[in-house]
């Protein structure tokens, strides 16, 4: 195998290997998921993730979990400890929502 095939092959599964951890990530939450977040005692917060670091819910032209556009999307939430959101300060002054905001 030369060189220059040897670094193609390795770029290449590199491209997919990326490319199946993207769509695996931008799945929906399952279910199982799910209620192992709500057993834990986490709630739904809007307004508090990142961009692309959503739970899920992150509005319309969007699947789910990962798919935020921007960062503290009001309509995106994340999971956090129970009886915590509504404290958290953001960037923009406000705080996390238990509703979309």
């Amino acid at each position: 195998m030369s060189a220059k095939l040897a670094v193609t092959t390795l770029v290449l599964a590199g491209a997919m290997s990326t490319a199946l951890a993207t769509f695996a990530a931008a799945a929906p939450l399952t279910k199982a998921e799910a209620d192992a977040a709500m057993a834990a005692k986490k709630e739904k917060c809007f307004g508090v993730a990142l961009k692309g670091q959503n739970d899920c819910a992150a509005g319309p032209g969007t699947t789910c979990q990962g798919t935020s556009t921007t960062d503290f999307q009001g309509n995106a939430w994340k999971f956090v400890q129970g009886g915590t959101c509504t404290s958290i300060d953001l960037p923009n002054g406000k705080k996390g929502s238990l509703k979309p905001v």
